[in-house]
């Protein structure tokens, strides 16, 4: 059985049945054909997918798997497939690998930064679910959690380039819960994250901590809206990781905000 802080428990009917509503009644009013969701074979995809069968029925649910040769764990890939064959719903696969190559070859620049080389993959996959959208009459469902959207931890216009985020408003360690309520694979369940955008590359060595800690700090700030010296007493953790996950959240501001608009007629 998947544990969470009791502070994170919720009534997992009530959730599911709160997004599965939302999302058909997202999908339905606005007349799509197709809801186009990326699954990766992670956590975040397979939940998603699973409450999407459930909200728009497997015949209106395309699932589209983009693994990069040499860099997409085989396992990832596996575990990706297993979601599409439990849901029973279409799917495409298209490999990465090759457009990766010709954008880097068109500005090898981007291979000397592993940053930029990243955020390229990710935007790469977003290109390709909105052009399968644009084709099939869809929407592009999102896949980021609470957690990675607060942290800032999802690529701009790539990851981040969606038209609806049903898991948006649950915490990594409350999708992993509500995962479980919902069938999902107890493999994917316990999978460590990661974005799989580099080879070896986990979500806790780059954020330098994990969700268990940085959900309960984020559901204290901005949930009960302590402070930060107050958060310090509840959660059990070096005052040094409780600055780094709150400096994160301030620095990534950017990412949760439409670009600015200078005004020039004022």
């Amino acid at each position: 059985m998947i544990k969470i802080p009791r502070e994170l428990e919720l009534a997992w009917r009530d959730v599911r049945e709160k997004i599965v509503r939302g999302l058909r009644e997202y999908f339905f009013e606005n007349e799509f054909e197709k809801a186009v969701i990326g699954i990766s074979g992670g956590l975040d995809s397979a939940v998603t997918a699973y409450l999407a069968e459930k909200a728009v029925g497997r015949e209106n649910l395309l699932g589209v798997l983009l693994p990069e040769l040499y860099v997409t764990p085989r396992l990832d890939v596996e575990d990706a497939r297993n979601v599409v064959q439990n849901l029973g719903i279409e799917s495409i696969t298209i490999e990465i690998s090759k457009i990766v190559k010709d954008f880097i070859q068109s500005y090898p620049l981007i291979d000397e930064n592993e940053i930029a080389k990243a955020n390229m993959k990710a935007r790469v996959r977003m290109v390709y679910l909105y052009a399968i959208a644009n084709s099939r009459r869809g929407t592009v469902i999102g896949t980021s959690d609470r957690s990675e959207l607060l942290l800032g931890y999802f690529t701009k216009y790539g990851d981040g380039g969606v038209d609806i985020e049903p898991i948006g408003d649950l915490y990594k360690t409350q999708v992993r819960k509500l995962g479980e309520y919902l069938g999902v694979p107890e493999k994917i369940l316990l999978k460590k994250s990661s974005p799989a955008l580099l080879p070896g590359q986990t979500a806790e060595s780059e954020l330098g901590f994990n969700y268990e800690v940085a959900d309960l700090v984020l559901f204290y700030r901005f949930d009960k809206g302590l402070s930060k010296e107050e958060i310090k007493e509840k959660v059990e953790v070096a005052n040094s990781v409780i600055d780094a996950i709150l400096k994160r959240v301030e620095k990534n501001t950017h990412k949760r905000r439409t670009p600015p608009i200078i005004k020039a007629r004022s």
